[in-house]
């Protein structure tokens, strides 16, 4: 308070109250404040993150040695103590523990055996290391690589055909008229000397005259000392009967006879069945009409089409087996009676023939049959077939060497038998290879190596 002048007190005046500030710098103070809480937010997260989930960051502030990273990608960055060029290790490893990968030498974190070594050579090969009371938990397996005898198995579909050396036709050398026509379906069976059927020709007929004239003046002639002309006379006039389908009996007969057999049979020439019938009863025939076509089915023909890189290896007398769906559980076995000079453009296969024999007429033309060639090879080096993987044009395997080590190989197959398949380099005997589960080996060896070894074509053969 203050005096006045006439000194009665006043009352002091109230004191100016702060300026507002200025609403952008409000904002600005607003803002600052959230970004604090922000990044002590972030820290923190990190901080409980790297702790929760084993990060390298922990290592990193701790100076601890760097946990092994739980299921996620092996590849690391460069070692610390590998920078130069003086060090061959690239990291350490657990063998029972894969995903383990540490800069130093030590222990595992997880099982506490001692870390192994892991050179820049193997990382870049895609070796991996693999305890092996862990791989039984992974189902992978290994084998030797042996040496013995094998078949080389060669496979091939094949059709039944008829044995074309026993087709018959039935045509005639005169024409004429079809009468009494005894086999009238296509299928039916015959004998050789059946009657086929009975023909009425007019020319054949006049031929039967002449002859019976001939032999006629054969007598005469005879008596008049001319033998010789009338032997002649006969010979022709038989000649020419036999020529147009008479046989000797029905020569016989007409001699006997002495008359002319108005409607002639006609024999069967063979024992088979008629798979082509082209006349009714009837019917008018020309010379040189084909009648009947007759197949003897006692024996039957496979042609199998074999690819042309398989060809080479089949030759006449080989063993082989035939099945048939018709037929299931049965099993034919012929040989190679023929290899066809030529090959089909289209298929790029060739034609090989087995003859078999056909009893019972179980075996029907056109029918599919699947051919089996199992041809000897002798001793050869070979592993089992699952142990390959295949990489493009490459084939791979697995080689086991020890504590716990695989390796992948390139190698060159050959032949195949069955579960087991020929290699012709790559491999010695004796050689541990994995057999089962190679493509979970195959996918963990392509992630330690970064894809060099199975993108650059590298050849790890030794």
């Amino acid at each position: 308070m203050s005096d006045t002048n006439d000194g009665t007190p006043d009352a002091s005046p109230e004191p100016e109250p702060a300026p507002a500030p200025a609403p952008g710098r409000e904002l600005d103070v607003r803002d600052a404040r959230r970004t604090r809480v922000a990044w002590i937010a972030a820290i923190a997260a990190l901080i409980i993150a790297a702790v929760v989930f084993r990060s390298p960051l922990v290592a990193w502030f701790t100076g601890a040695p760097e946990p092994a990273p739980v299921g996620g990608d092996t590849q690391g960055a460069a070692p610390a103590g590998a920078t130069g060029h003086g060090s061959d290790v690239s990291y350490y490893t657990c063998s029972m523990h894969p995903t383990v990968r540490s800069h130093r030498p030590g222990k595992c974190p997880i099982c506490s055996m001692e870390l192994t070594p892991v050179t820049r050579d193997e990382e870049q090969a895609g070796v991996i290391h693999i305890e092996a009371s862990r791989r039984a938990l992974l189902g992978i397996r290994t084998t030797k690589v042996t040496r013995t005898a094998i078949d080389l198995t060669i496979t091939a579909k094949g059709r039944l055909a008829l044995d074309e050396t026993r087709l018959h036709e039935v045509t005639l050398k005169v024409g004429g008229y079809i009468s009494d026509l005894r086999v009238n379906a296509t299928g039916q069976s015959v004998s050789r000397g059946d009657t086929l059927f009975s023909l009425y020709s007019p020319e054949l007929y006049a031929a039967q005259q002449e002859y019976l004239i001939a032999r006629q003046s054969q007598e005469a002639m005879h008596v008049t000392g001319d033998a010789t002309r009338g032997d002649r006379l006969v010979r022709a006039a038989e000649t020419k009967l036999r020529l147009w389908g008479i046989s000797d009996d029905q020569l016989a007969a007409l001699a006997a006879s002495g008359e002319p057999i108005e409607r002639v049979p006609f024999r069967s020439p063979a024992s088979g069945v008629v798979i082509e019938k082209t006349i009714v009863d009837g019917a008018a025939v020309a010379m040189g009409q084909r009648l009947f076509r007759i197949a003897d089915l006692g024996d039957i023909w496979v042609e199998a089409d074999v690819y042309e890189s398989d060809l080479p290896r089949i030759a006449r007398g080989a063993p082989a087996s035939i099945t048939l769906d018709y037929l299931p559980g049965r099993t034919f076995d012929g040989k190679v009676a023929f290899v066809y000079p030529y090959l089909d453009p289209a298929s790029r296969t060739g034609r090989v023939r087995i003859a078999l024999p056909n009893k019972g007429l179980e075996l029907k033309p056109d029918m599919y049959a699947t051919v089996t060639f199992k041809l000897p090879l002798g001793p050869r080096l070979v592993a089992p077939i699952s142990a390959v993987v295949y990489t493009g044009p490459r084939r791979l395997v697995f080689v086991d060497l020890g504590n716990g080590a695989l390796r992948p190989r390139q190698v060159t197959i050959g032949a195949r038998s069955g579960d087991l398949v020929e290699i012709t380099s790559g491999l010695d005997e004796g050689d541990t290879v994995v057999a089962s589960g190679n493509f979970l080996v195959a996918a963990e060896s392509r992630v330690r190596s970064a894809g060099s070894f199975w993108e650059d074509g590298h050849d790890d053969h030794h």
